[in-house]
C-alpha cells in the first residue's frame, strides 16, 4: 500500500468521523425517532466497482399528516441538503427528486411529498480506488418536516457501508431501485421558451399531442419568477403547450422546470428566454384551480341539508317562536312576506358569518371546525342566559317590545323579530349539521374562500326555505290557523322545548368546565331569571326598582366574574372516554393497529346531539359492545367538546370539518372505512362478523 504520511493520516482521520458518526446513529436512537420524516440511506450495489458508479438512495418516511419538500419547497419550504464525508475517491452527484404535489395551506403554495418518497444520487467510484477499500458514507442531512399547523427543521447523521467490489446488483435491490427511479422525472429532449408579459409570465413546453394531460402542474426550480399559489392556466397549441400564470419576482436567464404529467409522471424543462406562442385550446385546469362540480354538489347538499335541519331537535325549540310569529300574522301576505325575507336574512347572514370566521381561524393556522363556537364555555353561557330569556318569554314572565303596542310598529317589530329568529335558528342549528352537512362543509376545506362561503350560506337559505314558501306562496299561508286563544296556550307549551334547551346548556357548561367551579354561570343564569322576572312586574305595573336594581348588579358582577373565569382558563382538555374505549391520539391508533385487532374510532362531542343518539342508540347498545369484545375490537373515542387541533387535522383528513365521523379499521387494512353518519346496531355487528 503507497500512501504517504499526509494520505494516511487523513484517511484515519476520516476512518475516525465515519466511526463516530456511525456511533452516533447507533447509540442514539431517541434522536432518530425524535423526527417525523425518518431517513434511511441505501445504495443499489454494496460493492461498487473502482471507474464505476452505483445508485444511493435516500429514503424518507413522513409519519401521519407530516409531509416534506421538493427542492423548491414553494411559498413556505424547502427542500434537504446533506453535508458528505465521502473517502477519497468517490464523488457524489446532487439528489433527484420524485414528481412532488401541489398543496395549498392557508393561502400558500408548498411543493411536497406527504407519503414515503426516496431521492436518489448516482456515486462515482475512481478507477484508482484499490479493489477491498473501505468506501463508507456518512453525512449529516437537514430538512424541513411540517404539517398543516407546524413546521419543524430536522436533522440527522445518515450513513451507508460501502467497500469496493464488482459492482455486482442484488435482483430484489435492482427491482427496488428501479421502482423509485420510475418516479422521477424524465428530461425533455427539446428545450421550451418563456416570456413576461404585463404581470404574468407565459411558458411554451413542446409535447406531442397525444400526451396524456390529466391536471398538470408546472412546478419551477428557479425562484423568484412566479406566484406559486396563482391559478395555472394550460391550452395547447398544436404540439405545445402553454402555461400562463402570475408573476412575482425578477428572476432572467435560463429557467427549469417540472411539468407533472398524468399518473404522477414528469418531465424536466429548460426554458429559454424567448416568444412565446399564442394561447390555444384550454385544457385541464390547474389542482389548485376551483373544482365547480364540486362546488355545485357541495351548494346543493348544504341547501338540502338546511331544510331537513328544520326537522333536527337543535332547532325546533326557535321554530316554536316562529310558528307563534306566523300565527300572529293571522295570514297577511305583506307582513307573512316581511318576515319570511326577515328570517332568510338572518338565518344567511349569521351563516355566512360563522362560516367566515371559521375560514379566517383556519388561514390563520387555528385547528378548529364547524361548530366551533360551541368549543368555548363562554359561547354556551350566552346560549344559555339568551334560552333562559326565551323560556321565560313563552311563558310570559315578562314580554318582549315586539310583542306589544301599536299597528305602526307592527311591520318593523315583525322584521326585527324574524331576523332575530332566524339568526338564532342558523346559530344553534350547528350541532346537528354534522350528519346533513359533512360532505357538503368538508368540501370547504379545499375550496376557495369565495368558493367556500356560498356553502355556508346555503345552510341558511336551506333552514329558511320553509317558511319563504308560507310567506310567498298564499295556499300555504291560508293553511295556518287563525289568531285566536288558541294561542296563549299554545305559546305556554312552546317554553317547553326551550326549557329542555336550558337544561341541556346547563349539562353541556358543567362537562366543559369538568369539575371546575360553576357558581358563577350559575349565578348569572339565577340573575338573569330573576331580572326578567322583576321586568316583568314592572310591565304589569308593579312597583320593583330596587329589586331590579339589586338583581342587576348582582347580574353584572357575577357576568363579569363568569367571563373573567371562562377566558383566564385552558378549557382544551376533553372528557376522559369511557372505560370500554380509550382515547384518541395518533400514537393510540398506531398500538391498536400494531395487534392487528379491528379498531372503531369515533368522534363525537357533548354538544353533538346526533353524536350522543348514535351512542346511545348503537355503539353503546349491549348487543354491539358483546359483539365488538367478542371480535377484540379497539374502540378509540376522539372528544371534539372543547376543540381539539389533533382531532381536527384528523376530520380534516377524512373530508370532514365536523362531527361524528365514524372509522372501522379492518385487520391488515391501509385505510379505514368510513361509516354512515346515522349509526344502527346492525351496521356495527356486521362488521365484526367479516
Amino acid at each position: 500500500m503507497n500512501l504517504t504520511s499526509e494520505a494516511f493520516v487523513t484517511r484515519a482521520w476520516r476512518t475516525v468521523l465515519v466511526l463516530l458518526a456511525l456511533t452516533l446513529v447507533t447509540m442514539s436512537p431517541a434522536h432518530a425517532q425524535s423526527t417525523h420524516i425518518q431517513p434511511k440511506l441505501v445504495a443499489e450495489s454494496a460493492a461498487p466497482a473502482p471507474g464505476s458508479s452505483t445508485t444511493l438512495a435516500l429514503t424518507m418516511a413522513p409519519e401521519p399528516t407530516w409531509h416534506g419538500y421538493w427542492a423548491n419547497g414553494g411559498d413556505a419550504g424547502f427542500g434537504l441538503s446533506v453535508e458528505w464525508n465521502a473517502p477519497e475517491g468517490v464523488t457524489i452527484a446532487p439528489f433527484r427528486y420524485p414528481v412532488p404535489d401541489a398543496l395549498i395551506l392557508f393561502g400558500m403554495m408548498n411543493h411536497v411529498y406527504e407519503h414515503p418518497y426516496a431521492l436518489l444520487a448516482e456515486v462515482q467510484v475512481d478507477k484508482s480506488v484499490a479493489p477491498g477499500t473501505d468506501l463508507t458514507l456518512s453525512g449529516v442531512a437537514n430538512w424541513l418536516a411540517c404539517t398543516d399547523k407546524v413546521c419543524v427543521p430536522e436533522k440527522a447523521v445518515i450513513s451507508v457501508a460501502l467497500k469496493a467490489g464488482d459492482g455486482k446488483i442484488a435482483t430484489a435491490e435492482r427491482t427496488r431501485f428501479d421502482g423509485w427511479r420510475a418516479l422521477l422525472p424524465q428530461p425533455l429532449d427539446r428545450h421550451g421558451s418563456w416570456e413576461r408579459r404585463g404581470d404574468m409570465v407565459r411558458f411554451a413546453i413542446p409535447l406531442p399531442q397525444d400526451t396524456a394531460l390529466d391536471r398538470p402542474h408546472l412546478f419551477l426550480e428557479t425562484d423568484n419568477l412566479v406566484d406559486y399559489a396563482a391559478p395555472q392556466k394550460f391550452s395547447r397549441n398544436g404540439d405545445w403547450i402553454i402555461v400562463e400564470t402570475r408573476t412575482k419576482g425578477d428572476a432572467a436567464g435560463a429557467v427549469r422546470g417540472l411539468l407533472k404529467l398524468s399518473g404522477g409522471r414528469g418531465l424536466t424543462v429548460d426554458f429559454e428566454p424567448e416568444a412565446v406562442r399564442l394561447s390555444g385550446e384550454p385544457i385541464a385546469a390547474a389542482p389548485n384551480a376551483i373544482d365547480m362540480t364540486l362546488f355545485w354538489t357541495a351548494l346543493s347538499g348544504s341547501i338540502l341539508g338546511g331544510l331537513i335541519l328544520n326537522l333536527m331537535p337543535c332547532v325546533f325549540p326557535i321554530l316554536s317562536l316562529k310558528a307563534l310569529s306566523l300565527a300572529r300574522s293571522g295570514g297577511e301576505a305583506r307582513e307573512a312576506k316581511i318576515e319570511a325575507l326577515a328570517y332568510t336574512a338572518g338565518a344567511v347572514l349569521v351563516s355566512l358569518a360563522l362560516g367566515g370566521i371559521l375560514l379566517a381561524l383556519r388561514a390563520a393556522g387555528e385547528q378548529i371546525g364547524w361548530a366551533f363556537q360551541l368549543q368555548h364555555p363562554l359561547s354556551v353561557l350566552v346560549l344559555l342566559l339568551l334560552a333562559i330569556a326565551i323560556t321565560l318569554n313563552l311563558l310570559g314572565t315578562y314580554e318582549l317590545p315586539s310583542f306589544g303596542g301599536g299597528q305602526a310598529l307592527a311591520g318593523k317589530a315583525g322584521a326585527a323579530g324574524g331576523f332575530w329568529t332566524g339568526a338564532l335558528a342558523a346559530f344553534v342549528a350547528t350541532p346537528c349539521s354534522g350528519p346533513l352537512l359533512g360532505a357538503a362543509l368538508g368540501a370547504t376545506l379545499v375550496l376557495p374562500t369565495w368558493a367556500a362561503l356560498p356553502i355556508f350560506g346555503g345552510l341558511g337559505l336551506g333552514l329558511a326555505l320553509p317558511f319563504l314558501a308560507i310567506g310567498f306562496i298564499p295556499a300555504l299561508r291560508n293553511r295556518l290557523p287563525k289568531p285566536g286563544p288558541w294561542m296563549v296556550t299554545f305559546r305556554k307549551w312552546m317554553a317547553l322545548p326551550m326549557g329542555l334547551t336550558v337544561l341541556a346548556l346547563f349539562w353541556l357548561l358543567d362537562r366543559q368546565l369538568s369539575g371546575s367551579s360553576v357558581v358563577y354561570p350559575v349565578t348569572v343564569a339565577s340573575m338573569t331569571a330573576l331580572l326578567l322576572g322583576a321586568y316583568g312586574d314592572r310591565q304589569r305595573g308593579k312597583s320593583s326598582k330596587r329589586l331590579m336594581f339589586f338583581s342587576a348588579v348582582i347580574f353584572s358582577i357575577a357576568l363579569a366574574g363568569a367571563i373573567l373565569q371562562l377566558t383566564s382558563r385552558d378549557f382544551g382538555d376533553s372528557p376522559a372516554a369511557t372505560s370500554a374505549s380509550k382515547s384518541f391520539s395518533a400514537d393510540a391508533l398506531a398500538k391498536a393497529r400494531a395487534t392487528g385487532k379491528p379498531i372503531f374510532v369515533y368522534f363525537t362531542a357533548d354538544w353533538c346531539l346526533s353524536c350522543k343518539a348514535n351512542e346511545a342508540g348503537a355503539i353503546n347498545r349491549e348487543a354491539v359492545q358483546e359483539a365488538f369484545d367478542k371480535a377484540g375490537v379497539v374502540t378509540l373515542v376522539g372528544d371534539w367538546t372543547n376543540g381539539d387541533p389533533v382531532i381536527t387535522r384528523t376530520l380534516a383528513e377524512h373530508g370532514r370539518n365536523s362531527v361524528p365521523l365514524y372509522l372501522w379499521y379492518a385487520p391488515g387494512a391501509a385505510k379505514p372505512e368510513i361509516l354512515p353518519q346515522i349509526l344502527t346496531p346492525g351496521i356495527l355487528t356486521e362488521k365484526t362478523d367479516r
